[in-house]
């Protein structure tokens, strides 16, 4: 059918891409939404934002805690039973959520229950794609993936905005549900495929056949054998420390508290969602054109020019506050730089442990990412109600970006590439 519809053959890869990309952009929405919710749970049950926060918290550990294991169970059980399981989780934990009336039962379904499910079809998803479908633009590919992250943003937020300011916050949980089973579920079920192999294929652009690695009949062995292989390396410790900051100064500050700091300025929950939604839409276009670049330049240098930047913006945040034009400006750059850092991330994961181990290694990689997401939104939350605004989080999490720039430049030096001395691990 699709090759009618372009008159010339389309390699199932692709297919797989779009789907991919619509599933990552759901679930990012999904796991963006309780930043939509903060304010309205504060005012239906009193709730402190630090309070609030904690189940925030819970849910981006739980994010890239899953991950890594979500790899492994990919490896174990295949790609489509994984997405599968996790969409059902997910409508599950957001449907009983609407019948909740205590802090634990936030806690226990938005944080652990949607978190983790949200977790197994994430960054990582699009790292173990990018690697099993092709081998020439898995920079390109990874890119155009990795920015369904900050897509699910834009699609979903200020419609959930909205459907809270106007519906109540619980008809926002509901449709989260909703569009998981109604609309993704049955995409996944009829298209995605494990591997091209299975299908008679081969990578993208593989100019010979490539080997598919036996599956082990322990599936998290290779979850457990990617974090003793990283562990061991310095290069693993740095791009762990650098993707902390990352997490911290966009899903845990920016993607979380934005809309609240927008609500503190006089302005309604849907304008805050509309800036998160305009960033979104230039990620889009910064994490395209970072996987471009990512196939062409030194990862390293990438990486420290987009924490630099990212530093200066945040850092300038508080002042931007006071003019519409200037929020705007601020929405688009660092909507350019949101999860720019992903492509050369996983490039210089791949370079340093090899194809064969780049989705479970990087996801604990990512799962560094989630921590500093989660650090971030406990801290912002508490330090609002410290300090009555949000100006310490970000001025804070600008330095540390900066640190981060400084951090990636030493990634990879005096260290030799471990995939040529340790040996492989079976997935």
């Amino acid at each position: 059918m699709f090759e009618r519809l372009i008159g010339r053959p389309l390699h199932y890869a692709w297919l797989i891409v779009i789907v991919t990309f619509v599933t990552l952009i759901t679930t990012a929405g999904f796991r963006a939404t309780p930043g939509v919710l903060i304010v309205p749970l504060q005012n239906e049950f009193g709730w402190s934002r630090g309070t609030i926060s904690v189940a925030v918290s819970l849910g981006l550990v739980f994010f890239g805690l899953t991950a890594p294991f979500s790899a492994a169970l990919m490896e174990r059980f295949g790609v489509r039973k994984v997405m599968l399981i996790a969409l059902v989780t997910v409508a599950t934990g957001a449907g009983l959520t609407t019948l909740m009336d205590a802090p634990w039962q936030l806690d226990l379904l938005w944080g652990v229950v949607v978190g983790g499910a949200t977790g197994a079809v994430s960054v990582p998803l699009a790292a173990t794609v990018a690697n099993r479908w092709f081998y020439e633009r898995r920079g390109l590919v990874t890119g155009i993936l990795t920015a369904s992250n900050a897509s699910g943003q834009m699609i979903f937020l200020p419609a959930l905005a909205w459907l809270a300011t106007n519906y109540g916050w619980r008809w926002a949980a509901a449709s989260v549900a909703i569009v998981a089973m109604v609309l993704v579920f049955p995409i996944v079920a009829l298209v995605v495929r494990d591997r091209p192999q299975t299908i008679g294929l081969e990578p993208y652009g593989a100019p010979e056949p490539v080997p598919v690695p036996e599956r082990s009949p322990r599936p998290f062995k290779p979850a457990i054998d990617g974090l003793r292989l990283g562990i061991r390396s310095r290069t693993f410790w740095l791009l762990s420390a650098t993707f902390f900051i990352c997490g911290l100064s966009t899903n845990g500050l920016i993607g979380t508290h934005l809309i609240p700091a927008a609500i503190d300025h006089g302005m309604t929950a849907v304008t805050g969602a509309s800036l998160l939604a305009l960033m979104g839409l230039f990620d889009v276009i910064g994490t395209t054109a970072s996987g471009w670049l990512t196939d062409r330049m030194d990862p390293r240098h990438l990486l420290a020019w987009y924490y630099a930047l990212r530093g200066l913006a945040v850092m300038a945040l508080p002042y931007a506050f006071g003019s519409d034009y200037t929020l705007v400006l601020f929405a688009v750059f660092y909507g350019l730089d949101w999860v720019a850092t992903v492509p050369p991330t996983v490039a210089l994961t791949a370079d340093s442990f090899g194809r064969e181990r780049v989705g479970v290694v990087f996801g604990w990689i990512f799962a560094a990412h989630q921590l500093g997401a989660a650090f971030a939104a406990w801290a912002a939350g508490e330090s609002r109600g410290w300090f009555g605004s949000y100006t310490v989080a970000f001025v804070s999490a600008g330095a540390l970006c900066l640190l981060a720039s400084g951090l990636s430049l030493r990634i990879g030096k005096g260290e030799r590439r471990t995939r040529l001395v340790v040996e492989p691990v079976v997935a």
